[in-house]
C-alpha cells in the first residue's frame, strides 16, 4: 500500500525535514550543551564525524575521533543533583539504546567498521545559576 503512494509520501516526509521546529526551552538547553560538549571535546583533541546521528533505536549526540578510536558520545546535563549527578543517568537501559544505535551508525558507515569504538560520557551538572561542572568519563561503559 505504502508503495502506491510512494511519490506523494517522499515529497511530504521531504516537507516535515525540512520544515524547522519550534524548540522548547529543554531542546535549546540540550542544544547549548551539546555545542558546549563539541567545543570542549575538540578543545581535547577530538575531531567530529557528525552530530546528531539518529535511527529507528535512537540518538547519539556526538560521534568522534580520538586516537585510534571510534568515541560515541553521550551529552548529560542536570540542574539539580539532588538524587544523582548528570553522569549517573546514563543507566543499563539508555547504554543498550546507545548500543544499538552505534550498531546502526557502523551499518551504515562501513569505513568505520574495523575502529575500535569506546563509550563516553560528557556530564555537566549547574552548580549555581551561572556555572556548571562538566565531568568527561571516557570509557564510559562497554556493550
Amino acid at each position: 500500500m505504502l508503495s502506491r503512494f510512494s511519490g506523494k509520501t517522499s515529497c511530504v516526509i521531504a516537507k516535515l525535514a525540512s520544515a524547522s521546529p519550534k524548540k522548547d526551552p529543554r531542546h535549546r538547553l540540550g542544544a547549548h550543551y551539546e555545542d558546549a560538549a563539541l567545543a570542549y571535546l575538540r578543545q581535547n583533541g577530538l575531531q567530529l564525524l557528525t552530530q546528531n546521528y539518529r535511527c529507528r533505536f535512537g540518538e547519539i549526540d556526538l560521534v568522534m575521533r580520538h586516537q585510534k578510536y571510534l568515541v560515541f558520545v553521550e551529552v548529560r546535563f542536570r540542574s539539580r543533583n539532588r538524587f544523582a549527578g548528570a553522569s549517573l543517568t546514563v543507566d543499563h537501559r539508555k547504554q543498550a539504546k546507545l548500543v544499538k544505535t552505534a550498531a546502526m551508525f557502523l551499518s551504515q558507515h562501513r569505513r568505520h567498521a574495523d575502529d575500535t569504538v569506546r563509550f563516553d560520557v560528557l556530564a555537566f551538572d549547574r552548580t549555581d545559576s551561572a556555572s556548571s561542572t562538566i565531568q568527561w568519563i571516557k570509557d564510559a561503559f562497554r556493550p
